[in-house]
């Protein structure tokens, strides 16, 4: 007997607990889908048919694992298996089409959780961005919230970050000795940009830049702590500050075994900031970006050790560099790109 149309819904309520009916066939994800790794589509259904059930967690893009589930549902459920088929094709179709929805729609949303301003917050930002010799009180602001020394190199590399509000973004790469203060360096400067516009990473391979969502990284300090940690990413990292945009092309199957191709796109703009003791490694990302050399001058060296000192005997006032930095933060969040006619 031919089976009526099938009535499709997918139901989205609650993204850990997915249902879906197809017919007489209802069906539920638990525990939801992965966004991530889109060349599979690990899922815990239960399908149920009147009064009977049936649990089952498989990949729904293994042509094998979905051939299995058939029968054991058309067996246990008293069903045909071009019903259950049927059921599951639909299913997945629809699972893929919400997934890359939610994809794009976390991206999209990843800009809106920026602390709200208070009032008074903002009339101080716009009082000290608009007072005179502002570069030189920021200078000897970014002092006062902690970075010792590098007066040139700090002043440097905060206005480098603060470009990643532009189209054209700018970029810096640490250069010196082991253990001589480059991470030290990019991580007290990089404390006074929010965090909602930063991503730091210890090391970065070149798989895992590619699954940021599309926006997750736009107008964002990408801090790399160790570039020799990150060599694999390179050609990724230099596409980003030349095109501002990378894609990638990757396989998958579908559930009729067959090769598909999706692509996956992260754009820019970004900054991007790392640290090396290896510069001749780095020249093509090198001449993308600026070059900061590391004050290993004895003098430096007293200023860090007198500042550690006076840090120990309490004779730091570490409230008011934590205030500081609540300050820098505040003007970051309002300052915005200037609008170049085209």
């Amino acid at each position: 007997m031919e089976q009526p149309p099938a009535k499709r819904s997918l139901d989205i309520t609650n993204a850990e607990h997915i249902g879906f009916k197809h017919g007489m066939v209802e069906i539920t994800v638990l525990g939801g889908i992965r966004l991530e790794g889109l060349d599979r589509m690990r899922t815990t259904l239960k399908i149920q048919i009147e009064h009977l059930s049936l649990r089952h967690n498989l990949d729904l893009y293994n042509d094998t694992q979905v051939e299995k589930l058939v029968r054991k549902v058309a067996e246990k459920l008293e069903i045909g298996t071009s019903v259950i088929t049927a059921a599951l094709t639909d299913l997945t179709d629809q699972l893929e089409h919400y997934r890359l929805e939610e994809i794009e729609r976390q991206s999209s949303h990843q800009n809106d959780k920026r602390k709200i301003l208070t009032q008074e917050e903002e009339q101080q930002a716009k009082l000290y961005l608009s007072a005179p010799n502002l570069i030189e009180r920021t200078r000897e602001d970014i002092g006062k919230a902690g970075v010792i020394g590098e007066e040139n190199n700090r002043l440097l590399m905060y206005l480098i970050f603060t470009s990643r509000k532009r189209e054209s973004p700018l970029h810096v790469i640490s250069l010196g000795s082991s253990g001589i203060g480059k991470t030290h360096l990019q991580e007290k400067v990089s404390a006074l940009i929010p965090e909602e516009d930063k991503m730091e990473s210890t090391s970065l391979t070149a798989a895992a830049i590619y699954y940021f969502g599309r926006y997750d990284l736009r107008n964002k300090v990408v801090l790399i702590e160790d570039l020799d940690g990150a060599e694999g990413a390179l050609f990724p990292i230099r596409e980003l500050q030349s095109k501002r945009k990378i894609i990638r092309t990757v396989p998958f199957k579908n559930t009729k075994g067959e090769t598909k191709s999706i692509q996956l796109v992260v754009e820019g703009p970004v900054t991007i900031a790392g640290c090396t003791t290896k510069e001749s490694i780095y020249e093509d990302n090198a001449n993308r970006s600026f070059l900061i050399y590391i004050d290993e001058s004895k003098e430096q060296d007293e200023k860090i050790m007198d500042y550690q000192r006076k840090l120990s005997a309490g004779k730091i006032d570490t409230v008011s560099q934590h205030k500081i930095i609540k300050q820098f933060q505040g003007m970051q969040r309002i300052l915005q790109a200037p609008a170049v006619p085209r």
